[in-house]
């Protein structure tokens, strides 16, 4: 007997947009600590929030605030402190440390569509200072982005430092006609000369970052003087580095920041903790530059201690698979030197630690004792937040006897965590708690402060998974994997749910136990989604990881297929009702199930899928990540190989497109540097040419996330559609 399976367009339209409407929290920070005259004491938490609006195609972003009443050890009292309200036009934000100034880069725009940015500072109930950079002229868009982007005030709070794209000379045709010349009282009367253009500029190329930096080229390290308006670039940067996630030093003397190599060129950024960097050292005085860590390695998301004498970062090896278990490390301000915290952790050994793997450290992560780090990672297929002792290097659990969910920190100030805490049936809920003292983090106590209602119609669950001896890989023997399955909760008897797997992309990334809009939605319509952890993924150990680069197209695959084998055999599940749908490497797994296994998948959704890889490493921002995960050494300056082409194109989806009966919808980013949509139309064209159906949406204005709001609607209803029609 068949479930009912909502088909219904209009109704399908009307669940997304009630599950689409569920806010998600992006950040927190949390205002001085205020003593009432009875001895009690309180704070301000700020929470930003963003949530999609259908109507008007945007991410809306919104704040809200809540009042904690506590005693420095337990929260006594908390409620929130009026409604929401919406944001709009801000960039960055940053209270000053003592909290009685807030910067705030905002972008407005003019009745001509000519975007401009100020930075602004707000004391108390009014706006003190509005800077109009883009009128400065001093460099060229600030960043924003969360890879190089900051905005950092001085301990004394009379600076602020930021990063932006370094200012190019103006450039003008050779043709361009010669204004006429002025007399001498007019050329007297100008308030400054003007820049001269440079003839035969116009049209240079200049590299990028890739995917999501896009015309970030050369960032700068900026400082604005807040009492006098001025604003510096500063000098002694190397030319070969580009510096971001800058702070100040202790006694504001110089500044701190992340850089990285950019000779011979730029490859992606974004997703990429394997790209050589290291800790550098600016002098504001006298302009010198000192590296503060190992120059071989890739270091991010520097942090200073509250006490400013130590520098917290995370490192990995550079090059090789792009996010893999990560080492935290220590640099003392003070003896000057670094120092492993947490290693790299190979296996997980009886359910404990299985290290760290994080793309960023919590913006504010030191506990108040200058000793301890919070920070939140994956532990298989869960998100965990964990407490570090920076000098005995032990780790500990700060959610282990929570609800099974995932977590994420947005701050830690004077001990009070603010997170994040969902499921796959429950949005997400703030949760404040205070830090327990050292040798007590297990006795933390979390306080709900926003709630959300779980969906009940929704039932989920982790599967553990042992490859058979015939799919074990030597070189790494014995490795397991892990699969979330939700399903409708409600199933009259001997009803079997059609099945929807999904094999995450990456391939070195993770499905955790947290709230997602397109399983959640699917699993409301009545079917049941398989999301795959394949051997390969982050938060199983280094060992996980490095089994996969050389097995791509083969282990990946036959753990999605062994995975959905086992589910098949263990749950109400219709093994004649089994699709696929996958992004990137997620999308790559998918076209390899359709042509290795032809008849065991009904249909297929590929989201910017890497179809062949020989043919995506010309035109990619990543072209390492194509070689690195066949198996193959990447050299920046070797020439094309045609025995490394066949290899790659061995790895690849297309050597089995001859195999593929399954229909399929291919959904492209035009704007996608990581997965050019070449790759996509490619594989459409195979397909064309042996008469199986298929259908391609491409949008404009994406990525390769597809997460416009748009671009995300429509498909989700036109996956939704795909499936029904071709599962009937």
């Amino acid at each position: 007997m068949e479930p009912p399976l909502l088909n219904n367009t209009e109704e399908i339209a009307a669940l997304y947009r009630e599950f689409s409407q569920f806010p998600s929290l992006s950040s927190a920070s949390v205002g001085p600590e205020i003593t009432t005259q009875y001895g009690g004491k309180y704070c301000n938490i700020y929470t930003e929030w963003s949530q999609r609006d259908l109507e008007r195609a945007e991410n809306v972003k919104f704040c809200r605030q809540y009042l904690i009443f506590h005693d420095g050890q337990s929260i006594v009292y908390s409620s929130p402190s009026g409604n929401c309200t919406e944001i709009k036009g801000e960039l960055l934000s940053r209270d000053s440390p003592s909290g009685a100034q807030k910067a705030v880069l905002r972008k407005t725009s003019n009745s001509k569509d000519k975007e401009k940015q100020f930075l602004e500072v707000w004391e108390k109930n009014r706006k003190v200072k509005s800077i109009d950079l883009s009128a400065l002229e001093k460099h060229g868009q600030v960043y924003e982005d969360d890879q190089f982007g900051c905005l950092a005030w001085s301990h004394s709070e009379t600076h602020l430092l930021y990063v932006a794209e370094k200012k190019r000379p103006k450039a003008e045709s050779f043709f361009k006609p010669k204004a006429p010349e002025l007399n001498v009282d007019e050329e007297l009367g100008r308030t400054e000369q003007r820049e001269k253009a440079i003839k035969g500029e116009q049209f240079v190329f200049h590299e990028d970052w890739g995917e999501t930096l896009v015309a970030k080229s050369v960032p700068v390290l900026c400082v604005l003087d807040i009492e006098s308006s001025n604003v510096s670039v500063l000098e002694g940067v190397p030319e070969y580095i580009s510096p971001g996630q800058a702070f100040w030093t202790p006694g504001d003397t110089g500044v701190v920041f992340a850089g990285w190599w950019h000779e011979p060129f730029r490859l992606g950024l974004r997703h990429c903790t394997n790209r050589r960097s290291a800790l550098f050292y600016v002098d504001l005085t006298g302009g010198r530059c000192e590296l503060l860590s190992d120059d071989t390695k890739a270091i991010w998301s520097p942090h200073l201690s509250p006490d400013q004498c130590r520098i917290v970062y995370l490192e990995n090896m550079a090059f090789g698979p792009h996010q893999q278990c990560s080492r935290l490390c220590m640099y003392d301000w003070y003896t000057k030197l670094a120092s492993t915290v947490v290693e790299i952790v190979p296996r997980q050994s009886q359910g404990e630690f299985t290290g760290i793997y994080n793309t960023a450290l919590p913006e504010c992560c030191w506990a108040a004792d200058s000793r301890r780090v919070v920070l939140d990672t994956a532990q298989r297929s869960r998100q965990e937040l964990i407490v570090v002792d920076t000098l005995s290097g032990s780790v500990c659990s700060l959610t282990k006897g929570s609800p099974l969910g995932s977590w994420t920190l947005l701050t830690i100030d004077r001990d009070l965590m603010v997170a994040k805490f969902s499921t796959p049936s429950c949005p997400p809920r703030l949760m404040v708690a205070f830090l327990p003292p050292a040798g007590k983090e297990a006795e933390v106590n979390w306080v709900c402060l926003e709630e959300s209602n779980p969906v009940q119609e929704i039932t989920w669950n982790i599967h553990a998974l042992q490859p058979p001896p015939e799919l074990d890989n030597p070189h790494y023997a014995g490795l397991d994997f892990e699969a979330i399955l939700l399903r409708p909760t409600q199933a009259p008897e001997k009803t079997k749910f059609p099945l929807v797997v999904t094999p995450h992309g990456g391939p070195h990334s993770v499905f955790t136990v947290s709230w997602m809009l397109y399983p959640a939605v699917l699993c409301r319509m009545g079917f049941a989604v398989l999301l795959v952890n394949y051997r390969g993924s982050l938060g199983f150990g280094q060992d996980s990881v490095a089994s996969l680069p050389g097995n791509v197209g083969t282990q990946d695959v036959k753990d999605v297929h062994f995975c959905v084998e086992q589910v098949l055999q263990k749950e109400p599940l219709d093994p004649q009702r089994v699709a696929l749908l996958g992004g990137s490497h997620g999308g790559f797994l998918s076209c390899h199930l359709i042509g290795q296994y032809p008849n065991t998948y009904k249909a297929c959704v590929a989201r910017n899928p890497v179809v062949n890889m020989a043919s995506m490493v010309g035109s990619t921002d990543i072209p390492d990540w194509c070689l690195a995960e066949a198996g193959l050494p990447y050299d920046p300056s070797a020439l094309p190989d045609p025995r490394q082409w066949t290899e790659m194109l061995l790895h690849s989806p297309m050597q089995y497109v001859d195999k593929v009966q399954t229909p399929v919808l291919l959904m492209l980013g035009e704007e996608d540097r990581r997965v050019p949509p070449k790759q996509g139309l490619e594989y459409y064209h195979a397909l064309k040419a042996r008469g199986i159906p298929t259908r391609v949406l491409l949008y404009p204005g994406n990525n390769h996330a597809l997460a416009g709001v748009e671009a995300e609607a429509d498909g989700f209803m036109n996956i939704a559609l795909w499936l029904i029609q071709h599962m009937k």
